[in-house]
């Protein structure tokens, strides 16, 4: 057998094996587009801190806060919570004006996320006691919610006995706003459909995405430790380790605001892709013990969220890489190498097309499942975002390697401008469905609940 056919087939198997990996996405998907978890209506409407970190949003974070207030759910049950961190403009003086409980935090070595959530949580255990509330909120400053937004969580919450995490469905304030703020709207969209509900259904844990999701007040009695780019996979990936788990709720709409210039867009994710890296690199040795721990539970989450944290792309860039180099050593044996790198070229002309056409699908797919959740955004604008999808995925190739060399990769301000308000996303309601049949849960105690499949 020939050198290069030698290289082909190892480097095949390693492809293959790769595959492999990640096919379990696949089944997620197809029960994600068919069907997703209903709760029962509450016996209990519970008590929520609202957690609202806040950087220079005096544009945004009033909508926010309306929105709260307009929701249909016992105001006195609510109680929002805005940390002002390192902002110079009125965001404190609003949200005051508005009736939040503001706290202010200054410090510019501690300019993440988590930062303001850990300063909060002390302040809220310092001046309410964490434990006055059932659980907590966590909101993004540019968030807006739909309607009945606390009511259908609180449903998922009350559902669980508040054991589990539960995220909602992200969605877009400004989906139609360019290209860019559309392909982040497919992004999350597809993060819903084709991964959280399917994940929810079969009963493993997801993942949180960014805000939008409630937590019970036990997780933060000893504080707030996720202080990384990423503080969402780390939060995920301890709540999986720690036996925990996430679920999502499809009912509950909360919508935000997507970057719309390339240049900001490029240094979010490059921002996240770092975080992402780091979070693997902190978490993959306890993942992989508690995986082949006989003591353990919940193997199936456990090993989705390894693959899920796993830098894929520049693990497939690496390979590709490597392939490459054994190639070139072909005239060694003989072997004319104009042949064999065109060879190369082909197959990896193969793979880039391939991802392309189940990008361009996936796309399409979520426009026709999701269309009565995206607003005011014309088919022309459908249609190029669908082709240009696609590469708004393979950009993360050079994104990850960016990422890896970028140490000083710090948090910057994603700016907020966008004042869509909360009568303007609550217009129209969400998409039909029909109940086909009850979902006995027992471990979750959630016997009532359902599951639903679109018409």
């Amino acid at each position: 057998m020939a050198y290069n056919q030698i290289i082909d087939i190892v480097f095949g198997c390693i492809f293959a094996f790769c595959s492999l990996l990640v096919f379990h996405f696949i089944f997620f998907s197809i029960v994600g587009i068919f069907a997703y978890k209903k709760y029962p209506k509450a016996k209990t409407q519970r008590k929520y801190g609202i957690i609202i970190p806040a950087r220079n949003e005096e544009k945004v974070v009033g909508n926010l806060i309306k929105s709260i207030y307009k929701n249909n759910y016992p105001q006195d049950k609510l109680h929002v919570f805005v940390i002002a961190h390192n902002c110079t403009d009125k965001t404190a003086e609003i949200s005051r004006e508005l009736g939040a409980t503001v706290y202010e935090y200054n410090n510019p070595n501690e300019c993440t996320m988590g930062y303001a959530f850990r300063h909060l949580f002390k302040c809220i255990k310092r001046d309410y006691g964490i434990n006055s509330y059932d659980g907590f909120f966590l909101f993004n400053a540019d968030n807006i919610l739909s309607a009945d937004y606390f009511e259908k969580m609180n449903d998922a919450f009350d559902s669980c006995n508040g054991e589990y995490v539960i995220t909602s469905f992200r969605n877009s304030k400004n989906f139609g706003s360019n290209i860019i703020s559309g392909m982040y709207g497919l992004y999350f969209m597809i993060g819903c459909r084709l991964e959280s509900r399917g994940r929810t259904v079969l009963n493993c844990s997801t993942r949180v995405q960014g805000t939008g999701y409630v937590i019970n007040s036990k997780l933060v009695e000893d504080g707030w430790k996720y202080v990384t780019l990423t503080e969402d996979w780390e939060f995920t990936a301890d709540q999986i380790l720690k036996g925990q788990k996430i679920k999502y709720c499809d009912e509950a709409v909360f919508y935000d605001e997507q970057p719309t210039s390339f240049k900001v867009m490029w240094r979010q994710r490059v921002r996240w892709s770092r975080g992402h890296l780091l979070v693997y690199l902190q978490k993959t040795k306890e993942l992989l013990k508690s995986l082949f721990s006989f003591k353990k539970k919940n193997k199936v989450s456990t090993y989705d969220i390894l693959i899920n944290i796993m830098p894929f792309c520049l693990v497939l860039t690496t390979i590709s890489i490597l392939q490459f180099i054994m190639l070139l050593f072909s005239p060694l044996f003989g072997i004319s190498l104009g042949p064999v790198l065109l060879e190369w070229l082909k197959r990896m002309l193969f793979v880039s097309v391939t991802t392309y056409a189940t990008g361009l699908l996936s796309a399409i797919v979520i426009f026709i499942l999701e269309r009565k959740r995206i607003k005011n955004v014309s088919f022309f604008k459908k249609v190029v975002m669908s082709l240009v999808w696609p590469l708004f995925l393979l950009l993360q190739f050079p994104i990850d390697v960016v990422a890896v060399f970028n140490k000083n990769c710090g948090w910057k301000t994603i700016p907020h401008d966008d004042t869509t308000d909360f009568e303007t996303l609550n217009e129209t309601g969400g998409s039909e469905v029909v109940v086909l049949k009850a979902n006995a849960d027992n471990s979750e105690n959630n016997s009532d609940s359902t599951t639903v499949v679109n018409e």
